[in-house]
């Protein structure tokens, strides 16, 4: 049993997890638009999502505290950089568009980390936007750069799923920003922290209805889309309801980053079966 939860530690801390969820939106994407599994795109957002999720959390760490470099940590740093080099190798296959863009969100999540700015404050620092930047990475990353790459013409339909894509990572931010109210830094002004734990589930429940009744204005209702994303809004509901400060840690950090990925097994049962 220990030796499963050091794997599952290392799995978590080594942004495995949340690289998989950030693959799981790309491939929604590709099937919302009909396109066909392109994996150059998936193989960069997999590879570059753990190098930046990686730089965010131990260049922080580095910086700020004094970082002891045990093996867990080397693991780690030898991970990313396999990583940067599949991201690296994945990038130069993308469209140049594709190309353009995904280094404007890289340079996004530099401005993001390191401390460009006035008093070596970074935007993460920034109170009240974190949540806005995070979701407007995750928008960019999982959706608009697979809709670039595959050159399909851009309709209304995109806007729409952009607008609820960012609504889904919003909402699922709320959770984590929920666990954590009590250790995040006061001066951050997440959205709890605003506004209280029961407002913030109660903004939450109504943007996920929001997010679900953008999918009736689709030029072309999915039928199969609609019941899957019930299923994904009762259950993103029963987390965001039951998240508190006294979950463990596992809550978050495995459980909600795991809904994008429950996301697409669910569609993928549901084309199997209904």
């Amino acid at each position: 049993m220990r030796f499963f939860m050091r794997v599952l530690d290392f799995y978590i801390q080594s942004s495995i997890h949340v690289a998989l969820a950030a693959a799981a939106l790309v491939v929604m994407t590709q099937h919302m638009f009909d396109l066909s599994l392109d994996w150059p795109i998936i193989g960069f957002v997999f590879f570059g999502t753990v190098v930046g999720y990686n730089f965010v959390k131990y260049d922080a760490l580095a910086r700020i505290h004094k970082l002891q470099v045990g093996t867990r940590i080397k693991a780690i740093a030898a991970l990313s950089l396999v990583c940067f080099i599949g991201a690296g190798y994945c990038y130069f296959r993308l469209n140049l568009i594709t190309q353009v863009v995904a280094g404007l969100f890289v340079l996004l999540t530099l401005l993001y980390t390191l401390p460009f700015f006035p008093n070596r404050r970074n935007a993460r620092n920034w109170a009240g936007v974190k949540i806005y930047i995070v979701a407007l990475c995750w928008v960019g990353v999982t959706l608009v750069l697979p809709v670039l790459d595959a050159g399909i013409s851009i309709t209304s339909d995109f806007y729409l799923k952009c607008v609820q894509r960012f609504i889904f990572i919003f909402v699922l931010i709320l959770i984590f920003e929920i666990i954590d109210i009590a250790t995040d830094d006061p001066h951050l002004q997440t959205v709890p922290q605003k506004i209280g734990i029961y407002a913030t589930k109660r903004l939450g429940i109504i943007l996920l209805l929001f997010f679900y009744m953008l999918e009736l204005l689709k030029s072309e209702i999915d039928h199969l889309q609609l019941i899957i994303n019930a299923a994904l809004l009762v259950l993103m509901s029963v987390l965001l309801l039951y998240a508190n400060p006294r979950r463990p840690k596992y809550y978050s950090l495995f459980w909600a980053e795991l809904l994008p990925v429950t996301w697409l097994i669910l569609l993928l049962i549901g084309e199997r079966f209904l």
